[in-house]
């Protein structure tokens, strides 16, 4: 057999991200992979010691745009956990509401790009037109469309009006409609089925020594979501983790879908069990300490450790972000796959690499 050793990426038609991987393939076989990072770092985690606590929030926003709401929250969580602050009951409320639609929203947009993958033009567009629906709520409620910057310290700086609540109700119920005929395309249609059934699988035990996360874990069985440790509102709220079993592309695919379905049933309950009352508490000094906090991103469990000594600069911030912990179990599911799923597999973690590389 013929032995070569091809690169893929950073800059690449199907993946949007500045991953590059050296595949060694024989004939069209990927038989290894070996990563290279490090192409977008731009020091975020650096300006924490440059940047008061308060202005921190709009940093770690920029980690990533598409789920930057949840970024402000787990940073929030944790340095209001070290100053002892409690949140209003209407401000979880409300966070949990932004966090969800930024999850379909980051949801929809990778099905969008999994469907370019295929070549299927029409159901990238049509996905990306309901996601503008998403966003139109996003500027309607936040006066922006992607980062929303709502989140503060003791709360959230802005409010939902009850009209808008309604409205909102209506959207979704709309957008849940749109997409049910694009999840039975996404899930049945010969060609997709053809080009994920049995691609990249990932075992279950595999999965969990490899310390996967997000649906690249819940694709391969785990029913774990750090949604279930009840911060925020989540306490309140009805869902389960959504699971598939497969382990495959076809599996990652199903979880995504599923959960853009679950994330505007729980807007839903969110608004209609959203209380009256104040959305935030003033912050008194400076939080002195140290601290580690974590919720479901997108993409998996983002983890915060953030190390205060009562100034008003924090003296450390540490993110680590799912695709940090998805890249492992990507190297190993390529060996043994075909040259031309290389694209699908890769697709099916959801990379982020600007997320990873702060």
């Amino acid at each position: 057999m013929t032995r070569s050793i091809i690169p893929f990426g950073p800059q690449h038609p199907v993946l949007p991200e500045p991953l590059h991987l050296k595949l060694t393939v024989e004939d069209e076989t990927v038989v290894e992979a070996i990563p290279a990072l490090g192409y977008v770092h731009r020091g975020l985690e650096g300006l924490a010691q440059r940047r008061d606590y308060h202005q921190m929030i709009y940093v770690v926003e920029r980690v990533c745009g598409i789920c930057s709401c949840i970024h402000a929250m787990c940073y929030c969580n944790a340095i209001e956990k070290l100053m002892g602050l409690e949140v209003p009951r209407r401000a979880k409320y409300l966070r949990v509401i932004w966090s969800e639609l930024h999850r379909v929203h980051s949801h929809l947009l990778w099905l969008g790009l999994f469907a370019d993958a295929f070549g299927f033009e029409s159901l990238f567009m049509n996905l990306w037109k309901i996601r503008e629906r998403v966003m139109d709520i996003n500027e309607a409620t936040a006066g922006n469309r992607v980062i929303v910057s709502t989140n503060i310290i003791g709360g959230v700086r802005r409010d939902i009006s009850e009209d808008w609540l309604k409205q909102i109700l209506k959207d979704i119920t709309e957008i849940e409609q749109q997409l049910k005929p694009m999840f039975d395309v996404m899930t049945n249609d010969y060609t997709i089925k053809k080009r994920t059934v049995g691609k990249g699988v990932l075992s279950k035990e595999l999965c969990h020594q490899l310390g996967a996360a997000g649906p690249t874990l819940r694709g391969s069985g785990w029913a774990q979501d750090v949604r279930q440790l009840k911060y925020e509102a989540f306490d309140e709220l009805d869902f389960e983790p959504v699971v598939e079993y497969d382990g495959d592309c076809y599996s990652r695919n199903k979880v995504r879908f599923r959960e853009t379905f679950q994330s505007l049933e729980i807007v839903r309950q969110a608004i209609n069990r959203i209380p009256s009352g104040e959305l935030a508490v003033k912050p008194k000094g400076n939080p002195d300490g140290e601290i580690a906090f974590r919720v479901e991103q997108p993409r998996g469990e983002l983890f915060y450790y953030v190390k205060c000594n009562g100034g008003k600069n924090p003296e450390r911030v540490r993110i680590r972000t799912p695709t940090f912990a998805n890249i492992p179990p990507l190297l190993a599911m390529l060996p043994g796959a075909q040259l031309a799923d290389v694209p699908v597999l890769a697709l099916s973690i959801d990379p982020c690499i600007s997320c990873t590389e702060r």
